[in-house]
């Protein structure tokens, strides 16, 4: 089997050879880029499997680059930011990363996270699950596509799978812990409010005002529950 490729984007020297240096070491082909066009360039020529995204990047930021990436390439994105401000992340994901790290961090657990997704895609690929079809909306797991009414949604892998764990237990309420296991695999020890910002990032996609929301429901204290009556 081929070496899965990384491309880490990163202006910080000391970062991308940290994590050139550790990836290759656990068996990553790795290579980097320092700003913007740069990565997409790389991004054209290489088609990463994965992108380690910082989002403080010089000429062009890296939300700006990920708007990009995302007409060209289906990559799993991990966001690095030093930035603790929820929007930044929310942002992030809404533009089509997959999740986010924040600085200082360990490269042990960006590893973890990165193979955790790489197995949960593996193992979606032979799963062929029966579409979900219910009055308001539609999801189509074969296809990888979500349609409200007869407007088709376009969603990161993550927020697809995210949406598709709730809706196949329609009116469950799912911890963020369970979700997490259910979505990221039970390797991943990342901050569960990626949950959160996820849910935000979907209910915005599927055209949801967040105090109202149709599909998605908060239950304070435990979780989400999924919404709509099934056809």
């Amino acid at each position: 089997m081929d070496a899965v490729k990384v491309l880490v984007v990163d202006d910080d020297d000391n970062i991308t050879d940290l994590l050139r240096t550790y990836l290759t070491r656990e068996g990553f082909h790795v290579d980097v880029a320092a700003d913007g066009p740069a990565a997409l360039g790389k991004v054209r020529q290489l088609q990463p499997d994965v992108v380690v995204l910082d989002i403080l990047l010089p000429g062009m930021d890296g939300i700006e680059v990920l708007r990009r990436l995302r007409q060209v390439s289906t990559a799993y994105v991990l966001m690095l930011t030093a930035k603790a401000e929820e929007d930044d992340k929310v942002v992030g994901l809404a533009v089509g990363a997959d999740d986010y790290v924040t600085k200082p961090f360990s490269p042990r657990e960006l590893t973890a996270r990165i193979r955790a997704v790489l197995r949960r895609g593996r193992g979606r690929d032979l799963e062929q699950p029966a579409p979900l079809v219910f009055r308001r909306i539609r999801i189509d797991p074969a296809r990888r596509e979500v349609w409200v009414g007869s407007d088709r949604v376009d969603l990161t892998a993550l927020e697809f799978d995210l949406l598709y764990t709730l809706a196949s237990l329609p009116r469950r309420v799912l911890t963020r812990e369970q979700l997490i296991e259910r979505v990221w695999g039970p390797d991943y020890f990342g901050d569960t409010r990626v949950v959160d910002a996820h849910i935000k990032a979907i209910r915005h996609k599927l055209g949801d005002d967040p105090g109202r929301p149709r599909f998605i429901q908060t239950v304070r204290g435990v979780g989400y529950r999924f919404e709509d009556d099934p056809l």
